[in-house]
């Protein structure tokens, strides 16, 4: 039996690919260079995701997504083509925070007005139940800043 899904170029699936490219490829160029200007990141991910490596205390504090700022005070930024890595403070503890790629649903520099919002990818998140669009109480107080951006949303060309 052929599956409906065969049949068809999956092109949302693809866009979301290479954007969550530009994320990687921001996070590259700021490992190498350090952030240019007034440039810095708000970077929203979903706490809960397979392979998001966060201490228990904030995965409590944030149980559906957290959103990080780089911009002054962040060490050994790093991405490949899974995840991405950086150590924060918190309360004045240095915390790694691993996070993959994929788990990322915006990615924002306000300095420029660029934003980019996504659907995780992956069959565990894709359902009735998700809801990428609630900003439950894992949202902190600085994510009304990062939606001042123009947001791209690719929701019109997913399959319904």
């Amino acid at each position: 039996m052929i599956d409906d899904d065969d049949d068809i170029l999956r092109y949302d699936k693809m866009v979301e690919r290479a954007l969550r490219g530009v994320v990687r490829e921001a996070i590259e160029e700021v490992m190498e260079d350090g952030l240019p200007g007034d440039h810095h990141f708000y970077i929203t991910f979903i706490t809960d995701y397979p392979g998001v490596n966060i201490p228990d205390y904030l995965r409590e504090r944030y149980p559906g997504e957290m959103t990080i700022v780089l911009q002054y005070q962040y060490y050994d930024l790093e991405v490949d083509d899974i995840k991405m890595g950086v150590t924060l403070s918190f309360n004045n503890v240095p915390e790694r925070l691993e996070v993959p790629l994929n788990a990322i649903t915006i990615f924002a520099d306000p300095s420029v007005n660029f934003a980019l919002q996504f659907q995780p990818l992956g069959d565990d998140l894709e359902g009735p139940d998700f809801d990428p669009e609630d900003d439950g109480p894992g949202s902190d107080d600085e994510s009304d800043e990062e939606k001042t951006g123009e947001v791209v949303s690719l929701d019109q060309f997913r399959k319904k």
